[in-house]
């Protein structure tokens, strides 16, 4: 059997490393559901816990330990004010893209409805 890698003098099996292009506020992210829904692993490991999810990451720790299993997180932080104001603008940037998404979907809506008046006057 081959050596296991370490990560920060803990041995560990690595069973799979998972990148996902995401924000932690998204609670829509296919890569993170997979990885919950398997049971082939016994720890998760986060660069920092706003990865895995910026909000409620305390319940996921408490399901997860309940599970057996556990969260451990490489770079805690340790600056306070800096968490809250990262929180706020990606609170902010998550609202916004969801405005302009919706505003995008109207106008998409309203022009559908606008050719179905003409097609029918035809």
């Amino acid at each position: 059997m081959g050596k296991m890698p370490l990560v920060f003098g803990h041995p560990h099996k690595i069973a799979d490393v998972v990148k996902e292009v995401g924000s932690g506020v998204n609670d829509n992210r296919k890569l993170l559901e997979k990885v919950l829904r398997r049971k082939d692993y016994s720890k998760i490991v986060v660069e920092h816990k706003d990865r895995l999810a910026r909000f409620g990451f305390n319940y996921l720790k408490v399901l997860f330990e309940e599970s057996g299993m556990e969260i451990e997180v490489i770079n805690e932080s340790q600056n306070n004010k800096d968490d809250l104001r990262q929180d706020f603008v990606s609170i902010i940037t998550s609202f916004c893209a969801r405005l302009y998404g919706l505003r995008r979907s109207r106008r998409k809506t309203e022009q559908l409805l606008k050719e179905l008046q003409i097609e029918k006057k035809s």
